[in-house]
């Protein structure tokens, strides 16, 4: 990796950290640039504005990330209700970099970002999509193989997953780890009941 390209990234790693903890809005480029020890010439060389940055952020650092934790373990998936539950408890329980305080740093830009900003919007609709899809996929392969109910529709499922994931991050923000696993009880119950 180029030097340029290893400050691109650095830039984007440690933008990723602040925006979790603090915030979209609230972390500006001075912050970026003190938690970076980059010139700000050098944050202009590889970013037009803030704006870029953080596209260049959800693209290249959170997309695949939360790719690999949330789609990928659905692409091969045997037994939906299993690969499911794992998936979501890996998300809440075993991911070191997803903190409770914080929420999930998808949901909270969402909810920060989407409103405003419709490039943002678009950036993030893909992240969901792609979990959405992966989520009903399993669904239908489970269905093809005897192993979900037939009458279980794919794709209010998959909200129904993605809302309660949704949900318990935005709690844990409140209560911490432990409402995970009463969610996660809660959630195997409910995907115990689609087979």
């Amino acid at each position: 990796m180029s030097k340029a390209a290893a400050t691109r990234l650095t830039i984007l790693q440690k933008a990723f950290e602040l925006v979790y903890a603090n915030g979209y809005q609230a972390t500006s480029i001075d912050d970026i640039l003190i938690k970076t020890a980059v010139t700000k010439g050098a944050f202009f060389y590889h970013f037009k504005n803030k704006d870029d940055m953080g596209l260049a952020m959800i693209q290249e650092v959170m997309h695949p990330a939360m790719y690999a934790a949330m789609v990928l373990p659905l692409t091969k998936a045997e037994n939906p209700v299993q690969e499911i539950y794992k998936m979501m408890k890996g998300l809440l329980i075993e991911n070191p970099h997803l903190i409770p305080k914080y929420g999930c740093p998808a949901i909270n830009l969402i909810e920060e970002m989407s409103p405003l900003n419709s490039t943002f919007n678009k950036a993030l609709s893909k992240l969901a999509t792609q979990w959405q899809e992966a989520i009903e996929l399993t669904i239908k392969n489970g269905k093809a193989t005897g192993k979900i109910r037939k009458d279980v529709n794919a794709t209010q499922t998959a909200f129904f997953i993605m809302s309660g994931y949704g949900g318990i991050r935005n709690l844990g923000k409140l209560y911490g780890k432990d409402s995970y696993t009463v969610y996660l009880k809660e959630l195997k119950r409910y995907l115990t009941g689609l087979q």
